[in-house]
């Protein structure tokens, strides 16, 4: 059976509590490029590695064919950047993570309020 690495990635991120957002900000790109790697059969394995370290997760143990334990001690050295920011200000980019960040918690309110009245 073949691994969708994108899907483990994204449930792993879920299930440490990690908002989209907050990757997103760590690694200093945008969030749909976050959802598009979520989209992805196969994801490079630096980009895997370099998620484990912001969510410091060791994901040898989802990817054992990849990455060993030691890929994921830290100090590792990374093996990609992930690339450029969104080259905007970073006040902006503060205010947009909050705005987005709050989005979030609200439609997480709706759900919740939603799943009360059923």
């Amino acid at each position: 059976m073949d691994k969708h690495y994108g899907q483990i990635v994204e449930l792993t991120i879920r299930k440490q509590g990690f908002s989209i957002s907050e990757l997103a900000r760590l690694a200093d790109i945008n969030r749909k490029c976050v959802y598009n790697w979520f989209n992805q059969k196969y994801l490079k394995p630096e980009i895997i590695q370099r998620v484990g370290s912001f969510i410091k997760h060791d994901f040898s143990v989802e990817f054992p064919e990849l990455f060993t334990a030691e890929d994921f001690l830290p100090g590792e050295k990374l093996k990609l950047s992930l690339g450029q920011g969104l080259n905007e200000p970073e006040s902006e980019r503060v205010w947009k993570d909050r705005y987005i960040d709050l989005l979030e918690r609200y439609n997480q309110l709706l759900l919740e309020q939603y799943e009360r009245n059923m």
